[in-house]
């Protein structure tokens, strides 16, 4: 039976670098150059970023079609010529809004709408793919690899467009980032090209694969009835919503209680990724050695780097009372490998778990916890601004409303870390049954 090669899954990697990179021109670029060049008020912006979250909610029904059609690479190259389409549409909107608000407003609601889109017909197809045909042992470093890779589209493409940005005008916008966009679809299409049919016998295999699929209500009904379908559910959505809350938080917080300038602050944000990146990298390669991330090894890394990641927002909050800059850095790095610990363990056990349960809905149950992450984004970073404007309305001041705000996330980390104790599929549940009984009659 064929599985991806390490090659392949470097290839696989491109299309998230591919996805990667119109994302982050269009949620990081564009928010600037509204709320800067352009003066807008930044719940404009915002409020357009929620919606590519927002339409994350439907990505069980594109990890349907994907069950239903059998064939996954229609639903990658289709999702990212969409999300193509709406970076040039959103940066053709932004620049129109100079001259004509309403209409560029108007635009720019359908273009972050197709960006959502894109973003979860591609990313949800894209998981399935994985889990259907990467080697059980090797899923943990590839889920690593897969999204570093994401996390280097970030960093290039920002960096490759600010500098072509310069000096910067609305038309010299719309260039650069349809010109990425365009060529970013271009990368993605030729990196999954031929992938998913030299695969073809892995995903044959896979367990009721020629089995009639049921209506799109009654597929998801039978997953959510699944125990560790709903459990992983309620914990990807708890655990994203405290790691969203803090990535919008801590920058303010830096600025606010340390005085940090821009550019100081978003140093930290590059310590607290660098962190997760050696987290990753530290479980892909613990992981990769010997039968790879067994069931119960991912239930105490994922459970680990959550109560890690409590106890760091701990010490930041120590290192905000103390005025202690040097620990405040110390704890974001502690924090970053924590969350990139937990992160790369869960991702590895819903690679492992989308093929188990009593049907073969590998999409739907990836679209449900895709659905999770991109929804517990959106709230989480509302959480996390509106709870410090809130905060401060009830302290008066900066630092001790940080302080709750932190504490709430660590609480929430805490919850998580109680939920990873329960994550495994049905046929891990068995196993551990057949363990404890086993253990009973002796």
């Amino acid at each position: 039976m064929n599985r991806l090669s390490w090659l392949q899954i470097v290839r696989l990697g491109l299309v998230q670098t591919s996805l990667g990179a119109i994302v982050v021109l269009a949620t990081s670029t564009l928010n600037r150059v509204m709320i800067v060049e352009l003066a807008l008020p930044a719940v404009v912006p915002g409020a357009l970023i929620a919606l590519h979250y927002a339409v994350q909610a439907l990505r069980p029904r594109w990890g349907y079609g994907s069950d239903v059609g059998g064939k996954l690479t229609p639903w990658i190259i289709g999702g990212m010529g969409v999300l193509a389409l709406g970076g040039m549409a959103a940066a053709t909107a932004t620049a129109w809004m100079s001259v004509n608000k309403p209409a560029g407003l108007a635009l720019g609601v359908i273009a972050f709408l197709a960006i959502g889109i894109g973003v979860g017909a591609a990313g949800t197809s894209l998981l399935v793919l994985l889990a259907k045909s990467v080697d059980p042992r090797r899923r943990a470093p590839a889920a690593t690899i897969v999204w570093i890779m994401m996390i280097a589209g970030f960093a290039v493409t920002a960096g490759i467009a600010g500098h072509n940005l310069d000096p910067f005008s609305p038309a010299r916008l719309v260039t650069v980032i349809s010109t990425a966009s365009l060529l970013a679809f271009l990368l993605a299409t030729a990196a999954i090209w031929g992938v998913e049919k030299s695969v073809a016998g892995a995903l044959a295999a896979a367990p009721d694969h020629a089995a009639e699929k049921p209506a799109f209500k009654e597929a998801i009904r039978q997953v959510w009835a699944e125990p560790f379908a709903r459990r992983f559910t309620i914990f990807i959505f708890i655990s994203m919503l405290a790691y969203s809350a803090q990535e919008l938080i801590l920058e303010p917080f830096a600025g606010a209680v340390f005085r940090m300038s821009p550019g100081h602050s978003t140093k930290l944000n590059g310590l607290q990724h660098g962190g997760v990146l050696v987290g990753m990298i530290a479980v892909a390669l613990i992981a990769g050695r010997g039968a790879g991330l067994s069931t119960q090894t991912a239930r105490y890394w994922t459970g680990g780097g959550c109560l890690a990641s409590a106890f760091s927002i701990l010490l930041i909050i120590v290192a905000g009372n103390a005025g202690n800059e040097m620990f405040l850095r110390a704890s974001i790095f502690i924090l970053g490998v924590s969350n990139g610990c937990f992160a790369a363990a869960a991702i590895g056990s819903m690679m492992a778990m989308a093929g188990q349960g009593r049907s073969s809905c590998e999409g739907v149950r990836m679209g449900i916890w895709g659905a999770a992450q991109g929804v517990a984004f959106g709230a989480g970073g509302l959480f996390g601004t509106i709870s410090v404007d809130l905060s401060r309305l009830v302290f008066g001041a900066p630092a001790p409303a940080y302080t709750a705000v932190f504490v709430c996330e660590a609480l929430l980390f805490l919850i998580s870390a109680g939920l990873a104790t329960t994550i495994g599929g049905p046929q891990s549940e068995a196993d551990e049954t057949r363990t404890f009984a086993g253990a009973g009659a002796r």
